[in-house]
């Protein structure tokens, strides 16, 4: 990955047999042309799509029928001739012809349950490699290899799958495993994945070691550090407009960049999803995006579809090229930075709960409070390195083993602070494995319950709503941070109290958090409570145990940048970048969240601690401006942002 890309686009082609004259108006001048209008330095281009037609003369496979040319090898050379990369694409787990031809192959669900059954409804079909389909999907990567020898292979709609087809079941019994039994069908599942990870990577790293593979499987589990070793970077699919919102590539960076030096936000160019044709987003909304994944350490690649004539569309590469234009002129300041980030997060999704779980909503929560309160945080697994981090927060979930009770002692004893909240912290048994001057008494029988802040907060000292579980403990030795009271009952048909919940019963207050040393605990759920409700007392308490834990260490401070703005820092030679970022998001239609008209935002005030610098600028414009050095703290106020404003410290 010597030569990584921060400019790719995905061209999907997923092209039905009904379509005539498929190609008819591809131009190598235009392709070429239209590429570097766009400032596009590297495009994905298909030779197999979800239909399962290929795009080039085929002795393994069945060639577009309305095509009648080598329409990949054509691409191929366009891009070889001015210097873009092209990763070729290949439709792996879905291929609609061979869906047809060999129900056999097809994926299987437990009572029918699985859509891709449907053959009444217009939708691809999943399909089984634990069948001959493995076989042939291998064949044409190898043809590809051998014809093409691509810098990559793209392979989509890949994963871990239960299967319970003919082959799949007869293969368990051999193995003395019941496709009756849950975990024995997930287990094969995870054999058959691994087979064909294995096989992919045999059939093209035979024909070039240099190739990099990427398997597709949508969102990159936190939780399973055995898969990593078969990306060989990260794409990480994150269309804003599509369902996933703003603050889910932020999330996706903050754990891709501890175990990746090279990795793309996906976002793309439609309004809505994957599949769009005519959809386009505002050229705000794709500056921002490219934006925040140079801030986050990542390229960029954007997503879009081409007519089935072959003929890139000049509106969506005009499009692209107002993000990629900016991209280009950054670049110089985001090769090789690196981010640094003051606290480590280890992730409850990492811990093996589901991500869409109420108890992931605790990554959600951490995610969100920490970047509007403008902290520097990577989210970890328990294999991170705790050392790299000023605090580490365990949010909510995190049960201690072995493993993470010998880190985090280490983690301490050398200095490090630490952050519990929740459960965290209570081993299989329930014991409380950290010195934090409490004694854990359980889980607190009443919900909701009231936070009493013992520190100034916006709507000053009362008693603040708590919807998610609260932990009862004594205080041995620790200074308490807040309080909290219940109310006079649970809400119950037999007994209740106006709309929602009971009032706070003020005959009994308790301790609900508490700091000694290195060690802060907060007895409730807080990050996922943040996750689910927003409450803004939730941000506060939990902004107010991170300052008072990282205390002057933190490694930057911004003031006057609203909410939704970024801050990030990276290290690049002898130089720091400050990025920040703002813009104004809104919905549209039922849940669609766009970005349009750019607010900009005046004198931000930043912080920055390090050594004197010899000037700071404000870059790509290379601007010079005025900063002063005190107690090892450079001061500068960065005079407007408009979508995006780096800032170089040298």
């Amino acid at each position: 990955m010597d030569d990584f890309r921060f400019r790719q686009v995905h061209l999907d082609f997923h092209t039905s047999p009904e379509i005539p004259e498929i190609g008819a108006k591809f131009n190598k001048e235009e392709w070429q042309q239209t590429l570097k209008d766009g400032h596009v330095d590297s495009i994905t281009v298909f030779a197999k799509c979800h239909h399962g037609y290929s795009y080039y003369p085929t002795k393994v496979n069945t060639m577009h029928p309305n095509l009648n040319f080598d329409l990949l090898g054509a691409q191929l050379e366009a891009c070889r001739e001015i210097g873009v990369k092209a990763p070729v694409y290949i439709s792996a787990g879905l291929d609609e012809k061979d869906a047809n031809l060999h129900p056999e192959w097809l994926n299987r669900q437990k009572h029918g349950e699985n859509l891709f059954d449907d053959f009444m409804t217009a939708r691809f079909h999943l399909l089984c490699f634990n069948t001959g389909y493995l076989d042939r999907l291998l064949a044409e990567i190898e043809e590809v290899m051998e014809l093409y020898n691509p810098c990559e292979i793209f392979l989509d709609i890949v994963g871990e799958r239960v299967c319970y087809c003919g082959k799949c079941r007869a293969d368990m019994k051999k193995l003395g495993m019941s496709y009756l039994n849950d975990e024995d069908a997930k287990k094969f599942g995870q054999m058959v994945y691994r087979h064909y990870l294995d096989e992919v990577y045999r059939v093209v790293k035979k024909h070039n070691p240099e190739t990099v593979i990427f398997q597709n499987s949508g969102h990159i589990s936190k939780d399973r550090p055995d898969l990593y070793d078969t990306l060989e970077h990260y794409e990480l699919e994150s269309l804003p407009t599509g369902g996933w919102g703003y603050d889910h590539f932020l999330m996706s960076a903050a754990h891709a960049r501890t175990q990746r030096e090279n990795f793309l936000g996906m976002t793309g160019k439609f309004h809505g999803t994957w599949g769009e044709f005519g959809g386009f987003k505002h050229p705000n909304a794709l500056i921002y995006e490219t934006s925040l994944s140079l801030a986050l350490g990542a390229g960029s690649s954007i997503g879009d579809q081409m007519h089935p004539e072959g003929k890139l569309n000049p509106a969506t590469f005009s499009l692209i090229g107002k993000a990629y234009a900016e991209v280009e002129k950054k670049e110089p300041w985001c090769k090789g930075a690196k981010n640094i980030s003051d606290i480590g997060v280890l992730s409850v999704e990492a811990m093996g709960y589901g991500r869409d779980s109420e108890e992931a909503r605790a990554d959600v929560g951490a995610s969100r409070a920490l970047h509007e309160t403008k902290r520097l945080y990577d989210l970890i697994d328990k294999n991170g390195d705790f050392s790299k981090y000023k605090l580490i927060i365990m949010p909510d979930y995190i049960t201690f083993d072995e493993k993470i009770k010998a880190k985090t002692d280490e983690y301490l004893k050398s200095g490090g602070k630490l952050l519990l909240s929740g459960g965290s912290g209570l081993d299989e048994k329930g014991n409380f494995c950290v010195d934090a001057g409490i004694k854990y008494l359980g889980e607190n029988e009443f919900r909701p319950t009231y936070f009493i802040p013992d520190f100034p907060t916006v709507n000053g000292t009362t008693e603040y709503i708590m919807r998610p579980v609260s932990h009862r403990f004594e205080v041995i030795d620790a200074a308490v941070h807040s309080y909290g009271q219940n109310p006079y009952f649970n809400r119950t048909p037999e007994c209740f109290c106006s709309h929602q919940h009971a009032p706070n019963n003020r005959a009994f207050t308790y301790p609900t958090s508490v700091i000694k040393g290195n060690v802060g605990y907060i007895g409730w759920n807080v990050f996922s409570g943040y996750g689910i409700s927003g409450d803004f007392h939730i941000k506060e308490l939990i902004a107010h145990f991170v300052d008072a834990l990282l205390g002057d260490n933190a490694s930057i401070a911004v003031k006057n940048l609203p909410d939704r703005g970024v801050v990030t820092l990276t290290r690049q030679a002898e130089r720091k970048i400050v990025h920040l970022l703002f813009a104004h998001t809104t919905k549209r239609g039922i849940d669609t969240e766009v970005i349009e008209d750019i607010v900009p935002v005046y004198d931000i005030s930043v912080e920055l601690k390090g050594e004197k610098p010899q000037k700071v600028s404000l870059v790509p414009q290379n601007e010079e401006i005025d900063f002063t050095y005190e107690n090892g703290k450079i001061k500068f106020t960065v005079p407007k942002v408009y979508i995006h404003q780096m800032i170089a410290v040298e």
